[in-house]
């Protein structure tokens, strides 16, 4: 379950209000003292920008999706850390493509600020453990950016990789639920 929900406030009217308040209702019980002991699994972040939800798309990659590997699942903060290159380069390729959407700088988080919290994320994602776990389907972010890319004539070789990892693993995932 994500900790953070970011939505694009693109509607008007009533919904836009209604979200607004529950972004608000979610702010306060979070301030209250039970809920704070027992720990508030969820914030809602409501944006005026689409890109700013977007903007965990170079996160994903860089991170979530690089927990994949020929030999299995590693943490995040390896999949980060363990090739600090190679995830900057992933994380400013994406930046570049939701960039040639119209995202603005300012929508975007630095990779910078997203090593630093990597450091502390020691577990594989969600993603990995599900497709290493026997998960016949997972959230595809990988192949929405590849998709997305190639309307945009753009194209990854470290992209393509995390994709034929997860498209082989989930073909053995599939073979082995029949």
């Amino acid at each position: 379950m994500p900790q953070m929900v970011a939505l694009f406030n693109g509607v008007g009217g009533g919904a836009a209000a209604l979200l607004r308040e529950l972004e608000a209702g979610i702010e306060r019980a979070g301030r209250d003292r039970l809920v704070v002991n027992l720990g508030l699994p969820v914030k809602l972040k409501v944006h005026d920008s689409v890109f700013v939800p977007l903007a965990k798309w170079a996160m994903l990659m860089a991170g979530n999706y690089r927990c994949i590997t020929k030999d299995g699942m590693r943490p995040i903060k390896e999949a980060v850390h363990g090739d600090l290159p190679a995830a900057r380069a992933v994380y400013d390729w994406v930046v570049r493509l939701c960039k040639s959407l119209g995202a603005d700088e300012k929508d975007l988080v630095p990779f910078e600020k997203y090593a630093a919290a990597a450091q502390g994320l020691a577990s594989p994602s969600s993603a990995a453990r599900a497709l290493y776990g026997g998960a016949p389907n997972i959230e595809r972010v990988d192949l929405l950016v590849k998709t997305v890319a190639a309307q945009k004539g753009m194209q990854s070789d470290a992209i393509d990789e995390i994709v034929a990892l997860v498209d082989a693993q989930l073909a053995l995932n599939r073979r082995a639920k029949k």
